[in-house]
């Protein structure tokens, strides 16, 4: 919703300025998307006077003109025929943007000649289209700023657009007195009256209009009132309403459509005029039918479905009810003899419409959300005022079919609920008062809502409105008793709260979770490092739980081994529970393991099935340790126990000591021993090795972002067959830990030129600079050092 401060203070008697209106109606809900001020951008601009126009040599349609300035006499070219000596002009001058043409000026040449500035054209400047010519001042000083000109003689030019957003609630707000309202309830001004008329009619009107029984009423139209005003003369409607219309993206047509189009913004009413001498019969009210069409006002064609109401006369459909007019029937330069149209609709219905054909116009948007049903008849009046005013004529009596809705309803007004609903301490004087500039009606504790508040629908809301008036951003907090002093301490430890998000992570990776017993055989254990004496039991219940369990992967292969025994191949199993490395009290950890057994899914069409590998298995890992806390720089290790594949595993680790989990495919001994077909992945994680942060609390950490461009090397190297990447990568990694921000295998070849027992290993690393652009001397170095790194640690050469 677009309008201009003067059009506002049309309806509000208030001093205030343009920044106060805006920070007030965004603290009212009417939240202020931007304000267009048109002295912004033209205030750079000064008056000056041509002194002389000389032909120019090289051009015949250019002229060389001697122009008077502050800054004293200037040279200027210029192609406007209407330059010439004597006359005063608004002056751009070197340095100043243009708005129209989007060029910041400079001095230059035109056909050899020297020109220093412009001088403007209403287009140029954004304050209209005309640009036959440049700007000719009746009045007016040299140096004079051309702002200050305008707001003397002609201020709407330099007139502030304010643009608001309306929620759906706030239908009212649809129309410029409205706003008013709302701003003079705040106290910022004084809502000026409405000025209103009444025009008799002079003979009965020529049109008769009806309402078919199955359309009137909810779901159709409630009224449809008309009048037609005879001997009219259309043509532009006067400045001040063009230049009101334009100021808020409209653009002006006529005088009747623009009367039309001035109620709509001015008053949220709209209205529709229909050239009479083309309407056929009387109008009817009714439901379209299956292959009714119609072109409307936007030269498109309309194909209706049962049910859609439409106006008709006796030729067929001449306009979609509160939606759009038809173009057969629209008024244009030529139309004498208007139908003036004002109709109550039912919102739904509208909404369903204009949905239906993908119609969004101004008359929709504010029909579909609701507009006051009381003004309907007094907007006839006041509309045919303003055509008489405008354009002559002579109007009939009123034609009404229907009758305006009647929607009375009163809410109790409990001063104590605002307390109660908002925390605010307002007198109930100042409630009533508020309520009442509102437009409600108070008897007694009963407050009746205005016919232009349909959303106002029980006591709560109310009460929003006081609160909304007396602005919420003064609501003050006030704590509630607390039964003891001080902030009771955490229920959960850091330890059980990593239990809790590792057990739904693991979850919602897809993984089941298993429930084993904490006793094992003794050669079960004895496959994951235990099964000695100091772990089995005095007393065991049989020979299958004789020790104490050294991890959890084999309860979860026993588990596995189970379910394949019963034709579940595939599976995601975990477990998260202690094991145990000793018989002491103390001697036990904290493990989350898990399986990936078998294949990754059941064959559908969008997919092909594989195998489980230790990428998945490795990501579901770090997603895992993610989760809980672990940081995001970690190492990945060889070197895990004998139970593990040795070449296709992981150990994730905080430097060389600290491993916080092992990742990667079982051996496949073990799988034998336990009697389970793979191929099986596992991982098993320590979440209290995981280091909690030095920094307690909810919030997450501010996300880093760098502005400055990464730049990316790429290196080959020839190593021993036997070397692994993994060793390239942390020694690449770690020739300059501040500024590498991460190193890649993207290609290994073998054989060839490199002869038996070598390959080459590519690596990408990326350098992120953090405080500045990295110069090539500062990339070299680097490169450098990833050079001597890799060389010392594997024994390998940068491949040429």
């Amino acid at each position: 919703m677009k309008f201009t401060l003067s059009w506002l203070k049309e309806h509000l008697d208030t001093s205030a300025g343009v920044d106060e209106i805006a920070e007030t109606l965004t603290d009212l809900g009417l939240e202020v998307e931007g304000v267009e001020n048109p002295a912004a951008r033209l205030s750079a601009f000064t008056l000056a006077r041509v002194r002389s126009a000389e032909q120019h040599p090289d051009a015949d349609r250019l002229r060389v003109c001697m122009v008077e300035t502050d800054e004293g006499d200037r040279q200027i070219v210029c192609g406007a025929p209407n330059a010439r000596e004597g006359i005063t002009v608004v002056l751009a001058k070197p340095g100043d943007y243009v708005p129209g043409i989007d060029v910041t000026l400079s001095v230059g040449k035109i056909r050899g000649v020297e020109s220093h500035g412009m001088m403007a054209s209403e287009r140029e400047l954004e304050l209209s289209d005309e640009h036959t010519g440049i700007i000719e001042l009746p009045s007016g000083e040299v140096g004079q700023r051309f702002v200050d000109w305008l707001a003397e003689n002609d201020p709407a030019k330099v007139d502030p657009v304010i643009e608001i957003a309306i929620t759906p609630n706030r239908q009212d707000a649809l129309g410029v007195h409205g706003i008013a309202r709302d701003l003079a309830a705040r106290g910022l001004g004084t809502l000026k009256p409405l000025k209103t008329a009444q025009v008799p009619g002079s003979f009965p009107c020529p049109i008769k209009v009806e309402i078919d029984a199955d359309t009137q009423g909810e779901g159709g139209c409630h009224v449809f009132a008309g009048r037609v005003i005879r001997g009219v003369t259309n043509g532009p409607s006067p400045e001040w309403l063009q230049q009101r219309l334009r100021a808020i993206g409209l653009r002006p047509i006529s005088a009747l459509v623009d009367v039309t189009n001035y109620f709509t913004f001015d008053r949220n009413r709209p209205l529709h005029v229909f050239d009479a001498a083309k309407v056929q019969g009387g109008l009817r009210i009714h439901r379209a039918k299956e292959g009714d069409t119609l072109v409307g006002l936007d030269e498109k064609t309309y194909s209706f479905s049962d049910g859609q109401v439409v106006i008709s006369d006796a030729g067929g459909v001449e306009s979609i009810g509160g939606i759009m007019g038809g173009l057969a029937t629209g008024a244009t330069l030529e139309t004498t003899d208007v139908f003036l149209e004002a109709a109550v609709w039912d919102r739904i219905q509208i909404a369903h419409t204009g949905r239906a054909l993908k119609i969004n116009s101004d008359a929709r948007y504010r029909n579909e959300r609701g507009i006051d049903p009381a003004y309907n008849m007094q907007a006839m009046e006041d509309a045919t005022q303003m055509i008489l005013d405008l354009c002559g004529g002579e109007a009939s009596e009123i034609v009404v079919a229907g009758a305006v809705p009647e929607d009375r309803r009163a809410y109790r007004l409990d001063p104590a609920r605002v307390v109660s609903l908002v925390g605010m301490e307002i007198p109930a004087e100042t409630q009533r008062a508020t309520l009442e500039a509102l437009g409600f009606v108070l008897e007694g504790d009963m407050a009746h809502p205005p016919s232009w508040r349909p959303d106002v629908l029980g006591e709560a809301d109310l009460v929003e409105e006081v609160a909304r008036i007396a602005s919420l951003t003064r609501l003050q907090g006030t704590p509630l008793p607390r039964a003891q002093a001080g902030v009771p301490r955490p229920i959960l430890s850091p330890l059980q709260k990593r239990e809790q998000v590792a057990r739904r992570t693991a979850a919602a990776l897809g993984y089941d979770e298993c429930v084993t017993y904490t006793f094992i055989d003794r050669a079960s254990a004895a496959l994951f490092g235990g099964g000695d004496d100091a772990t089995m039991l005095a007393n065991p219940i049989s020979s299958e739980m004789s020790h104490m369990r050294p991890a959890l992967l084999p309860g979860l292969l026993q588990a596995a081994a189970r379910n394949q025994a019963r034709g579940q191949m595939d599976m995601a199993l975990f477990e998260l529970g202690h094991a145990f490395h000793g018989g002491e009290p103390g001697e036990q950890h904290l493990l989350l393991s898990g399986l990936l057994v078998g294949r990754t899914g059941p064959k559908d069409v969008h997919g092909a099935q594989r195998p489980v590998d230790v990428f998945d298995v490795k990501a579901d890992a770090e997603a895992l340790l993610a989760a809980i806390g672990a940081p995001a720089k970690v190492q990945i290790l060889r070197g895990a126990r004998e139970w593990w594949h040795p070449g296709r595993h992981g150990m994730i680790c905080l430097g060389p000591k600290k491993v916080l989990g092992i990742f990667g495919e079982l051996h496949p001994k073990v799988l034998r021993e336990m009697d389970v077909k793979g191929p099986v992945m596992g991982f098993t994680l320590w979440p209290a090795e995981v280091p909690l942060p030095r920094k307690a609390g909810a919030t997450r950490p501010a996300l880093e972002l760098h502005d400055l461009q990464p730049v990316e090397r790429d290196f080959a190297f020839v190593v021993d067959s036997e070397v692994e990447a993994l060793t390239l990568v942390n020694a690449a990694a770690g020739a300059d830990k501040g500024l590498i921000a991460d190193v890649r295998v993207f290609d290994e070849f073998i054989g060839g030129s490199l002869g038996e027992g070598k390959k080459s290993l590519a690596l990408t690393v990326r350098l992120q600079p953090k405080d500045k652009t990295l110069k090539e001397k500062e990339i070299e170095a680097v490169a450098a050092k990833i050079v001597e790194k890799v060389t010392k640690a594997t024994g390998g050469t940068l491949r040429g």
